[in-house]
């Protein structure tokens, strides 16, 4: 029988250079790895050489998945879950549920990142564990659906709250967007510090400002019209509206894929991701369950489920028109470092695919002096751009959670097929609750993704479509490579031993 494998706090020790060692039992002395550990499992060569420096520490992580997390949604989401859920403690389960999903999903997945702690996270993951079509697929789908979704919904959000402060037409809108995407990507093809820098002082700052709207709202707000007024019930949930309400509560509590993307420029990544990751949740949960509470105090339910720009009706009562113009800077101030953080994390992955040989190998390029993959920022730009220009924000967040959703189920069960693949790294792959809480949230995500499938088949069929064309590019792209290289001779030590 084998020895039980010590959770991440004993196992923090380990060397920070990708991670070169295996911790056996307790007692064991570590065994150096050598680079054929982090060799792919399915072409046998070596994966090539990260060429990004690790820059960026525990603190910089937690404020990358805080801002990711916290960005649009929560000026949003809580319309759609009053909606759907009719009742003050069904919209709490909602909210909690929501944060077990996320942290089940998140702990084995921070638990292979400390074991492969490359950039691209997520897409090298299924790659090493499915085989390059997966890897490929994921790439794929987050380049035309859910990254340029993810960022074109930040920056419009972005855009319609400066209408507060300028009159804007909708074409307007567009442009102040773009122009956006545009000067964020800028900063961070500059230099890797310039984006981190930015990226912790936005998120400080909009954590404090979601704090002091609470508090305000509490202290000035009348609780006689609010829905915490009335008797708590917890009627309302279906399993229907469950998981309907449910994918538009995970859009809030997106961050714990996408920061795993710079875990090739995470020092010490071991110690890191745990930290940050708890850390991270620490502060996400808590600020949700407070404003949703803040909603609550003011607005009776109805008046919550019609209000499109919730955080602005409910602020207004107690505030007046200041109130109004707080939360407009607000949500501003929270999608630009939402923004900020997508576009210094997304682009990680078209590097790492470039790097694989999945993609045209000039994504791949690192700035000579900056340090920084600046092809893949400036096609990420372009990709949101497009989609800037072309969708609306409801569209893109549907988008966005069902293209992603599959994957993100898929890359939590690389805990259970990554030890098989790769032996070496199966102790670090097991984080806490394993193999409960991956196997629960895997189970959870096939029956949120049936329930879509069964009550909007539509909205499925894009994701669907490009998925498929993604598989005939791979295939297309690699019997074209085959056609191009020309056949190997034998070799004159082949024939002559």
């Amino acid at each position: 029988m084998g020895a039980r494998v010590p959770p991440w706090p004993a196992r923090a020790g380990l060397d920070n250079t990708f991670v070169k060692s295996y911790v056996g039992p307790p007692g064991e002395a570590r065994v150096p790895m050598s680079d054929a550990a982090f060799t792919s499992a399915d072409s046998q060569t070596p994966t090539p050489t990260d060429r990004l420096s690790r820059q960026i520490g525990v603190v910089s992580l937690t404020a990358l998945l805080i801002g990711l997390a916290i960005g649009s949604g929560i000026f949003r989401v809580p319309s759609t879950v009053a909606t759907q859920i009719g009742s003050v403690g069904g919209i709490a389960i909602i909210w909690l549920a929501g944060a077990a999903v996320a942290l089940a999903g998140a702990l084995p997945i921070v638990a292979v990142t400390t074991a492969l702690p490359r950039s691209g996270g997520t897409y090298v993951f299924l790659r090493e564990s499915y085989g390059p079509l997966v890897g490929f697929l994921y790439g794929w789908v987050k380049m035309l659906v859910t990254g340029p979704a993810s960022l074109a919904a930040l920056a419009l959000i972005f855009a319609e709250y400066t209408r507060a402060f300028a009159p804007l037409t909708d074409g307007q809108v567009h442009l102040v967007a773009g122009a956006l995407v545009v000067t964020l990507t800028t900063a961070n093809v500059r230099s890797v510090p310039w984006g981190v820098t930015l990226q912790t002082v936005s998120t400080l700052a909009k954590v404090l400002a979601l704090a002091v709207l609470a508090v305000l709202i509490f202290a000035l707000g009348d609780r006689s019209h609010g829905a915490i007024a009335q008797p708590i019930t917890w009627s309302g949930v279906t399993a229907s509206s469950f998981f309907t309400a449910l994918i538009a509560v995970l859009w809030t509590y997106t961050g714990w894929m996408e920061f795993t993307y710079v875990a090739g420029e995470v020092k010490d990544p071991v110690r890191a991701y745990p930290r940050a990751l708890f850390a991270g949740m620490a502060i996400i949960v808590p600020v949700y369950l407070i404003i949703n509470a803040a909603y609550l105090y003011v607005l009776p339910l109805p008046a919550m489920a019609k209000s499109t720009l919730v955080a602005s009706t409910a602020a207004t009562g107690p505030l007046g028109s200041r109130g109004a113009a707080f939360v407009a800077a607000l949500v501003m101030l929270s999608t630009f470092g939402a923004l900020n953080g997508s576009i210094m994390a997304s682009p990680r992955v078209w590097y790492a695919m470039a790097n694989d040989g999945l993609f045209f190998r000039s994504v791949g390029a690192v700035h000579p002096r900056r340090g920084t993959p600046y092809v893949a920022l400036l096609l990420n730009m372009c990709l949101g751009l497009v989609a800037v220009f072309t969708h609306t924000f409801e569209q893109l967040t549907r988008i966005f959670v069902l293209g992603r959703w599959p994957f993100i189920t898929l890359a939590v069960a690389t805990v259970f097929i990554l030890p098989r693949r790769r032996p070496e790294l199966g102790p670090l792959c097991r984080a806490w609750g394993y193999p409960y809480v991956p196997a629960a949230f895997v189970l959870f995500s096939l029956a949120m993704l049936g329930n879509e499938l069964f009550r909007r088949p539509a909205d499925l069929l894009p994701s669907v479509g490009i998925v498929v064309v993604g598989i005939a590019v791979h295939y297309g792209s690699r019997a074209v490579t085959a056609w191009r290289t020309p056949a190997r001779s034998a070799t004159p030590d082949a024939a002559h031993p």
